[in-house]
């Protein structure tokens, strides 16, 4: 005869983990009695997390059995593994936003470096830099990208196919130096020793871009049903026609993240643009000509390069850094709303 079991209220686990971090807060201030100090957070909340996970399953164990039991316990372990991933992201966010705002101000968005020691100035020719290098970058690596997953899905086979695959996955293993190298050999090669320019550092980045852009193209396309392709030629619709019709309409949204995955990639490269673009504290606006500023090297030469006034450098650095990271995030929402409106629509 099965043992009947207990309904636990649900303010159960709320109480129970507030019971636990209590205690071990306790557990963690004995020690702290004859040596005052600052308080662990950090092994208060370790100790927590343990107390609560034995308690419960404990509790649940003879409360409502084993199977509900071993259920709460890999819940706890789930969300343990997910608060463990997330915290040095919120460290890494809070930081960067704390030290950041302090230059985070209209003077930073509307001047560059240009005959600047010590306070003031700003990152817009870092800002736009980055801009049109990125944006060259994608104009290179995204149709090139697309293309070849398209060819690799629907069209690739026997050596040359394999060939295409191989020759991606070592490009997704190159270091980003390497491709910085390789793009100022080439331009060197034709245009002479020393050459720096914008358009480079965009060759440069294209380099680690394009094979992202081919492996997540390649994914989201494989994952069109086959059967919407079968219907397709089944009405008589040609195979080029199919593709551009039916499967990049059906994956677009995931081709559009896999392009912005590739994007916010590369957007934060210094040692290729180190090389190949350069360093400048004046605006340039023309990447095809003179070195060009980026804003992962205007953060790298702020905090490596100090003045005299060392906490304005400092100061610039932080805010060059929550610059390019609310960059990404506007480029990834953007994203999403585009995938939102461009995804087919079906109707029940």
């Amino acid at each position: 005869m099965q043992r009947p079991t207990v309904r636990l209220n649900r303010w159960f686990l709320p109480l129970l983990a507030a019971a636990s971090f209590g205690i071990s807060s306790i557990v963690v201030t004995i020690p702290m009695a004859s040596a005052p100090g600052d308080f662990n957070f950090v092994g208060a909340a370790a100790l927590g997390v343990v107390i609560y996970a034995i308690l419960s399953f404990l509790i649940t164990l003879i409360a409502q059995g084993p199977r509900v039991a071993q259920d709460r316990m890999m819940t706890t372990l789930v969300l343990v593994a997910f608060g463990i991933a997330v915290i040095p992201l919120v460290s890494l966010i809070s930081t960067v936003v704390t030290l950041g705002l302090a230059r985070f101000d209209g003077e930073f968005f509307g001047s560059s470096m240009r005959n600047v020691v010590g306070e003031g100035g700003g990152a817009l020719h870092a800002i736009i830099g980055t801009l049109e290098i990125t944006a060259l970058a994608a104009l290179i690596s995204i149709p090139v990208g697309l293309l070849t997953a398209i060819y690799l899905v629907e069209y690739g086979r026997g050596r040359l196919a394999r060939s295409v695959t191989a020759l991606v996955d070592v490009m997704t293993g190159i270091p980003s130096i390497v491709a910085g190298l390789f793009a100022f050999s080439v331009f060197a090669l034709f245009l002479g020793p020393g050459i720096r320019m914008g358009f480079a550092g965009a060759v440069a980045l294209s380099v680690l871009m394009t094979p992202v852009v081919v492996r997540s193209s390649e994914e989201m396309l494989r994952i069109v049903p086959m059967e919407l392709r079968e219907a397709s030629y089944a009405l008589g619709v040609p195979k080029w026609l199919t593709v551009l019709k039916v499967v990049l309409p059906t994956a677009v949204a995931g081709l559009v993240t896999g392009i912005m995955i590739s994007i916010a990639r590369v957007i934060g490269e210094t040692a290729p643009l180190l090389i190949v673009a350069g360093f400048t504290q004046s605006m340039n606006y023309n990447p095809f000509s003179e070195r060009m500023m980026t804003l992962p090297v205007f953060v790298y030469y702020s905090y490596a390069s100090q003045g005299a006034d060392t906490q304005s450098y400092i100061d610039r650095a932080w805010a060059g850094a929550l610059t390019l990271i609310v960059i990404v995030m506007v480029l990834n929402l953007g994203a999403r709303i585009i995938s939102r409106i461009a995804r087919p629509h079906t109707s029940r």
